[in-house]
């Protein structure tokens, strides 16, 4: 296994506030993962004590995101992935979930918070055939993210760009779609955008845990409508089934059928 690289931003030198919860800690420790502090325990415990279905919330994206892998290098040949957004690495990340399916895959990770920095070195690894690298930077300099994937990806090559529930950071719609254009405008034909998103539409108590949260002072996390996440993929060939709940994205065969829930998500490819 050979270390990531990582590229540093202008954050880099950020600590690490222990004190005030944090959206990606809160996250992993839902996943069942370990790099969260007692702040952000507390916080998770409060978040589904008024909506327990969150553990299922965050889950169903994990399998989500696995299954557009898997469709990602089985079917359509990708071998190369920008995730934006990636948080704390947990269980099934998109350089294990790839490379899996093909040692030979390249993965950047971009993200802004120190202790995802702190941790890319230790727990992203690489098999020696492909490379993965983490880039430190703001979801809304796609210009800077674009730059430093170039280190690793050949962005003449199709390339996968995967935003997993980070979009919904971006309060502002309009900057939303604008960042997703502008990163898609720098990635050849035959690339894909990978979606997925919390809702509102489906359960009322997640958006009422939701809303609850955003207003405690934590970094905020914005639901939007269904029809909202759909426009993020305008311009592009979206995949059967479209967008849908996670859970009702191409389920593997055998699984029971899934429910839907507050979490939509699609894929699609460039013409």
């Amino acid at each position: 296994m050979t270390d990531p690289a990582t590229t540093p931003g202008p954050g880099a030198h950020r600590t690490i506030d222990t004190t005030v919860p944090h959206s990606a800690r809160i996250w992993n420790y839902w996943l069942g993962g370990k790099d969260n502090y007692p702040v952000d325990e507390a916080a998770g415990d409060a978040y589904s004590a008024v909506f327990p279905g969150i553990v299922t919330v965050a889950r169903s994206s994990r399998a989500f995101l696995r299954r557009n892998i898997t469709h990602l290098v089985t079917e359509a040949g990708i071998r190369q992935f920008l995730d934006i957004g990636t948080g704390l690495p947990t269980v099934d990340n998109t350089h294990e979930a790839a490379q899996r399916l093909d040692p030979t895959a390249r993965i950047v990770y971009v993200d802004h918070d120190p202790m995802v920095l702190t941790h890319a070195r230790a727990l992203l690894t690489s098999t020696p055939e492909g490379a993965t690298a983490y880039v430190d930077a703001d979801l809304t300099d796609p210009d800077r993210i674009l730059a430093a994937a170039r280190e690793t990806l050949d962005l003449t090559r199709p390339t996968a760009l995967i935003l997993s529930n980070i979009l919904g950071h971006v309060a502002d719609y309009d900057q939303a779609r604008a960042i997703v254009a502008r990163l898609m405008d720098g990635l050849p034909s035959g690339s894909y955008l990978s979606v997925n998103d919390g809702s509102r539409g489906v359960d009322a108590a997640y958006e009422q845990a939701q809303d609850a949260y955003n207003a405690s002072g934590a970094v905020p996390y914005f639901l939007r409508p269904v029809d909202m996440i759909t426009a993020f993929f305008d311009g592009l060939e979206l995949l059967e089934p479209g967008v849908v709940s996670v859970p009702l994205w191409r389920p593997e065969p055998g699984s029971p059928a899934g429910e839907p829930i507050g979490e939509h998500g699609g894929l699609a490819r460039k013409p």
